[in-house]
């Protein structure tokens, strides 16, 4: 990744590990850096998918991120990718909870949602957010 997003959606998890293994074996994720505390809690991760970002960590930490989403509920991520049917396959493949298979949408996009392992729910698809309509 040779320059930072300018946007990066942080999430907390009762099992960062677990997240991790999920985000990058099923939904194609890199691991760019975990940092782990003394007693094994990931207290910060940065997983890059193409030019974009997500940082994690987990629960409990005690940090002040931590206590402010101590009652944040699920969130909601979208992430392009180019070939939306070969990346549900693989989400699929890999037993990823799909909520909504491959569709194409009024707007000209297709996308398919799956939640992970706590309840995120992962948007996959080919809009393009910002970019013109040619």
């Amino acid at each position: 990744m040779s320059e930072s997003p300018s946007i990066c959606p942080t999430l907390l998890y009762a099992d960062a590990k677990a997240a991790i293994k999920q985000l990058t074996e099923a939904f194609g994720f890199t691991e760019r850096a975990v940092y782990e505390d003394e007693a094994g809690a990931v207290v910060h991760a940065e997983l890059i998918f193409g030019n974009g970002m997500v940082m994690l960590g987990s629960k409990g930490t005690g940090s002040e991120f931590d206590k402010l989403m101590k009652d944040g509920g699920p969130v909601g991520v979208f992430v392009h990718v180019d070939d939306v049917d070969a990346h549900h396959a693989r989400a699929v493949e890999r037993g990823a909870d799909i909520m909504m298979p491959p569709t194409d949408q009024d707007y000209g996009a297709r996308d398919y949602m799956a939640r992970d392992i706590e309840g995120n729910v992962w948007s996959f698809g080919t809009y393009t957010p910002g970019a013109e309509e040619s």
